[in-house]
């Protein structure tokens, strides 16, 4: 049975009652170390506490509670090898990589 506390597209979420699917992204993504999470694990596949480590050691119930969001709307699946991302989890983060483009460049840009 799907949380309902996850943000869905279609469903109300935080800032918009319309259910937009970017307004439902923006609520998963904005929540505090989720973006983290996906990155880490976009590096490579890693167990709960090598995850728990890369992520600065957040707290084991925070960490819990991301990883159960993620796996409950399929960015994040458990298998033999720890966690990773689905196939859309991938893509997201595919989707990100020119936001981690611009960011580099802004870094540069504020060193001059």
């Amino acid at each position: 049975m799907a949380d309902q506390s996850v943000p869905r597209p279609g469903s109300p979420v935080r800032g918009s009652s319309t259910g937009r699917p970017v307004m439902a992204a923006l609520d998963l993504l904005g929540r505090r170390w989720t973006l983290r999470v996906i990155w880490e694990l976009h590096r490579a596949p890693a167990g709960f506490r090598e995850l728990q480590r890369r992520c600065d050691r957040m707290s084991s119930s925070v960490l819990t509670t991301r990883l159960a969001e993620l796996t409950d709307v399929a960015l994040v699946e458990e298998g033999e090898d720890g966690y990773r991302l689905t196939r859309l989890g991938r893509e997201l983060v595919e989707s990100l990589l020119p936001l981690d483009t611009w960011a580099r460049r802004w870094e540069k840009s504020l060193r001059r």
